[in-house]
């Protein structure tokens, strides 16, 4: 090895180390603010960072389908259901706790990913997505058939979870921290799938699927795959709604809710795990934001508040704040 080649490593090195230390640094400023904020604010301000973080795992799960995959789905609002009403079944009907719940949550969306993913070996784009779309079209009828056991359109009341005696929590931020938990464990969990072999493949199929054909990978099995992980995350942040929020209906899960999760992984950013967060900070908050502007029109100001980003930020708000920071870093290069 020349000597030129083992000086230029040997400062790409700490370069890199710099990064690496930079992006541990501000994931545990995050966190830290994660964990203070429920003790600053307001009950209601904490149920809305709750919702967010709900929202978050929902989308993560539709960013390992449409982000890494390139899959379009427009009934993920279907799974976010089917994890509700199992917790909400669970808990009523049988009485289990709410921590059992969850994991049987994620199981059964799971393997309802999996079967509802075989259309996805032979259909792709338009087609794909409007399967997924009846999907969620046929789910509230279907609830509100089943009565005896969904409760109808009357839905079900639940019990919300109880802070426990010793950590001297009120309730919302009991139920904001069991959030957190599940969240911090989601996108650890996404983290770890997207960079083994499994993440690879799916980034192939998604960038050239004859391509990563002939390199051997199996597209069904992956396609398959990424619809069963996508529902996995979703039924698990639609246990944690019903533990949050107490109570089910099928009118909680209309097809608007699809249509408003795809538009908030799309804002937040594809392919990056910053943008289920954005997104979801986006899904919580603008539509609020929206009724603010315009009482009479909340749906039109909406619409427009996402042209307007996709219009300043094609690759997502993720994109933006990417951009940003390579902005930030020449300035103080620079200075």
């Amino acid at each position: 090895m020349s000597e030129s080649t083992q000086v230029t490593g040997a400062v790409a090195a700490p370069s890199r180390a710099r990064a690496v230390n930079w992006r541990w640094i501000a994931g545990g400023v995050l966190l830290a603010a994660a964990v203070y904020a429920p003790f600053q604010l307001v009950p209601f301000h904490v149920f809305q960072l709750t919702m967010v973080l709900i929202y978050a795992v929902a989308l993560l799960g539709l960013n390992v389908l449409v982000g890494h995959a390139g899959q379009i789905s427009l009934g993920h609002g279907a799974f976010f259901a089917v994890g509700a009403y199992g917790a909400a079944i669970m808990m009523f009907h049988w009485e289990l706790p709410y921590l059992v719940t969850l994991p049987v949550a994620a199981v059964v969306a799971f393997a309802l990913g999996l079967v509802l993913g075989v259309p996805a070996m032979r259909l792709r784009g338009l087609y794909l997505a409007l399967v997924t779309l009846a999907i969620a079209v046929f789910l509230v009828p279907l609830l509100k058939r089943f009565e005896e056991v969904t409760g109808g359109s009357m839905g079900l009341s639940l019990a919300k979870p109880e802070p426990p005696a010793w950590s001297g929590l009120a309730e919302d931020q009991w139920l904001y921290f069991l959030a957190l938990a599940v969240a911090l464990a989601a996108f650890t969990l996404a983290a770890s799938l997207l960079r083994s072999r499994v993440g690879r493949a799916l980034h192939a199929v998604r960038d050239n699927e004859i391509a990563a054909e002939v390199m051997g990978v199996r597209l069904s099995f992956y396609k398959t795959l990424a619809f069963a992980w996508s529902a996995m995350f979703a039924g698990v942040a639609g246990c944690v709604y019903t533990w949050v929020i107490g109570f089910v209906s099928p009118d909680s899960f209309p097809l608007t809710l699809s249509i408003t999760l795809l538009a908030g992984i799309v804002v937040g950013g594809l392919g990056s795990l910053s943008g289920p967060v954005l997104g979801a900070l986006f899904v919580m908050f603008v539509p609020s934001l929206s009724q603010d502007i315009n009482k009479a029109a909340p749906g039109v100001i909406f619409g427009l508040l996402i042209i307007a980003v996709m219009y300043v930020a094609p690759a997502g708000l993720a994109g933006l704040a990417g951009r940003a920071a390579n902005a930030l870093k020449k300035t103080l290069r620079k200075g």
